[in-house]
């Protein structure tokens, strides 16, 4: 009587194969993108809220995405409420604090500290007196009790209070860190 193998042959140390590997073929699925042979490893939407999906190369992934408009056909105002609905609901897809920063800088900042920055006239990398100071200048050049009835100088002091609010309130976000 034939005893019937337990073991496979890879059982011992090393191990010939990776681990959670199997001895089938794996499914790979391909580009759906005409006459493409590369792995198809990348979703793409057929078409807006809609759960189909293409599956493409990275190249095709890329082209597709390049050409693609998630708001196509909705008016001004219905992209800006569906955009605050998204944002209020997807909680698990927040911006994360290292994606936020875009453009100069080192990415120590974000694009909102940035832009705080430009209002009031510094360098990408001003420390925090220098901020404060630039802040007082503009503040007590751009008060309206020194400019009455200035509107241009009422906004310009609006910019840099708003841009003072952003720079501390993430400077004290770093303190707490």
């Amino acid at each position: 009587m034939a005893r019937r193998q337990i073991r496979s042959n890879d059982w011992g140390f090393p191990r010939w194969r990776g681990y959670g590997s199997e001895r089938g073929a794996t499914q790979v699925r391909m580009c759906d993108r005409e006459g493409c042979d590369q792995p198809g490893d990348r979703p793409a939407p057929k078409s807006p809220n809609s759960p189909e999906r293409w599956w493409f190369c990275e190249n095709h992934a890329a082209e597709y995405n390049r050409n693609w408009d998630y708001f196509q056909g909705l008016s001004a105002e219905e992209a800006a409420e569906r955009e605050r609905n998204e944002r209020r609901t997807a909680n698990g897809y927040t911006q994360s604090a290292h994606h936020s920063w875009g453009g100069a800088g080192d990415g120590r900042r974000s694009r909102d500290e940035m832009r705080a920055l430009e209002v009031l006239e510094l360098e990408t990398d001003a420390d925090i007196e220098d901020i404060k100071a630039a802040w007082r200048r503009l503040a007590k050049a751009n008060h309206p009790d020194v400019n009455p009835g200035d509107a241009a100088a009422a906004e310009r002091f609006r910019k840099a209070q708003a841009a003072w609010d952003v720079l501390r309130v993430a400077e004290e976000r770093r303190q707490k860190a």
